[in-house]
């Protein structure tokens, strides 16, 4: 059995090769130096949860955990801002976390070790989704939907995934916003002016990737859908103006996949 920090190590460092990536970005394109400060204070409190967080083992207190981030998921329709008719973010003081960012990452490790409720608690996650409305989010757990499947060859979570492509569609021609600098479209707007330094922020969100899906010590089916998810987040911020997690300014997807991180690597607390 691997000693506890060594068997975090490779989630910590799919969290921090594109993290880093995406600072050295901020910093060398002109960045305001509080997008730097932001993201850099956030992936310190991520690697900390990465590091640190223990597994829910639990199936009571997975469930109840569950439950209350689709709470999360959904509060943005009722707190606001509301911006053109979609409410996406979760006000906290002074900033506006992305909820589907900041909470979808951790729900889908619980998804994935939950075998009898995975396919309607994705669906759940996705209702939130739809409402906001939010492409993204949508298509994130389309692909974990997908991974998941991978994983364990649940048929039901092939309707699952043709339903979120399906909302993710939708949500794209209702929730589109304007693209803001160094936040969305990172990889696209970067591409016409440094080719070179997009291919190597591309590179290391390829790396985060594949680090999860093959490297870091979680079961297989956690190790898929994470996977999908971080690579719907990603395909979103190619194809729309959704935020491009990890690279671009943005706190709430470095915390969610910090936190999803902590509770696919660590180890179930023991009780006496």
């Amino acid at each position: 059995m691997l000693p506890p920090m060594r068997a975090r190590l490779p989630g910590i460092v799919a969290l921090t090769v594109p993290v880093l990536a995406g600072l050295a970005y901020l910093v060398t394109m002109g960045a305001p130096r509080f997008y730097v400060l932001i993201n850099g204070g956030a992936f310190f409190l991520a690697a900390v949860l990465a590091a640190t967080l223990p597994r829910v083992a639990d199936t009571k207190a997975k469930r109840i955990f569950a439950a209350t981030l689709i709470v999360l998921l959904f509060i943005p329709l009722a707190s606001g801002p509301y911006l053109n008719g979609i409410a996406r973010w979760l006000p906290v003081g002074p900033f506006a976390l992305h909820s589907g960012a900041l909470f979808l990452f951790a729900f889908v490790v619980l998804a994935a070790r939950d075998e009898e409720y995975a396919p309607p608690m994705l669906l759940a996650a996705l209702l939130a989704a739809s409402l906001q409305p939010d492409a993204a989010t949508a298509l994130a757990v389309m692909l974990s939907a997908v991974g998941l499947y991978n994983a364990n060859k649940d048929w039901r979570l092939v309707p699952v995934a043709g339903i979120a492509l399906f909302a993710s569609m939708v949500a794209a021609l209702r929730g589109e916003l304007p693209a803001q600098p160094f936040v969305e479209r990172v990889l696209v707007s970067l591409a016409f002016q440094q080719p070179l330094a997009a291919l190597a922020l591309a590179f290391a969100l390829l790396a985060g990737f594949l680090i999860i899906a093959h490297g870091i010590n979680a079961e297989r089916r956690v190790r898929h859908a994470l996977a999908g998810c971080l690579f719907g987040f990603t395909l979103a911020a190619v194809f729309s103006n959704y935020p491009s997690i990890l690279i671009g300014y943005g706190a709430a997807p470095i915390l969610g996949f910090g936190l999803a991180i902590g509770l696919a690597t660590g180890k179930a607390r023991q009780t006496t």
